[in-house]
């Protein structure tokens, strides 16, 4: 049973989530929350699996409550879930350097949000297709300088590794990577799971940041850095 936390500073679309998670057997909602300060003491009290939080909220946006999940130990295993009214939220790529697992705008339809909370509350990162590639591109398009030779950065992985970050900044998952690497997915998820591992990442999603903003990979789609 997945328990499902709700953020969000309109009373009807709570209400309308809260019916459509209770309409999962899979999942219940533990707790709704109208602020972003209320979202952080639900999420310690409830002890949530999973948050569904709205960017925009008063006394706390959902920016800084996700960041201070991120950062409570006592909350590691709490993943979050941003919403957005609009694709180009410039707010949604502070919301992934926050630590949130992923993004999707509320016009999604109701059984893929579903399926995004099982997505991230299984431990994947989850990034709205459409939406991600535009929204990078233009964020990052001029990266911060390259932290890939400084401790933590890409510059300690393994050219292997390098490959693998790669793939995963493009939106593959386990199984494709294998197949474009001509390795075992068994393999590939071994080799996400070091990389995550190096760059103290928590998960996919902090990943897309870290290689796009290092330079492995250039927004407008022109290749890995040095490959």
């Amino acid at each position: 049973m997945i328990r499902v936390l709700l953020a969000d500073d309109q009373t009807l679309v709570r209400a309308a989530f809260a019916m459509l998670v209770g309409s999962d057997p899979g999942m219940e909602v533990v707790g709704e929350a109208g602020t972003g300060l209320e979202a952080v003491a639900l999420a310690r009290t409830a002890r949530a699996d999973l948050v569904v939080m709205d960017i925009r909220m008063p006394e706390l946006d959902g920016i800084e409550a996700t960041r201070r999940i991120a950062a409570d130990e006592d909350l590691a295993g709490v993943k979050v879930l941003v919403l957005t009214t609009y694709d180009t939220d410039d707010h949604i790529v502070e919301a992934l350097r926050a630590g949130a697992s992923g993004f999707l705008v509320k016009d999604t339809r109701p059984a893929d949000l579903l399926a995004a909370i099982k997505t991230v509350a299984a431990g994947e990162s989850l990034l709205s297709p459409g939406p991600t590639a535009r929204l990078i591109a233009r964020v990052l398009s001029a990266p911060r300088p390259p932290t890939g030779a400084g401790p933590g950065g890409p510059g300690t992985l393994s050219d292997r590794e390098r490959q693998v970050l790669a793939l995963v900044a493009r939106g593959l998952n386990n199984t494709e990577i294998a197949g474009t690497l001509g390795l075992s997915p068994l393999t590939a998820k071994t080799h996400v799971s070091r990389i995550m591992g190096k760059l103290a990442a928590r998960d996919r999603a902090q990943l897309v940041i870290v290689a796009y903003e290092s330079g492995l990979v250039v927004p407008a789609g022109g290749g890995a850095a040095g490959s």
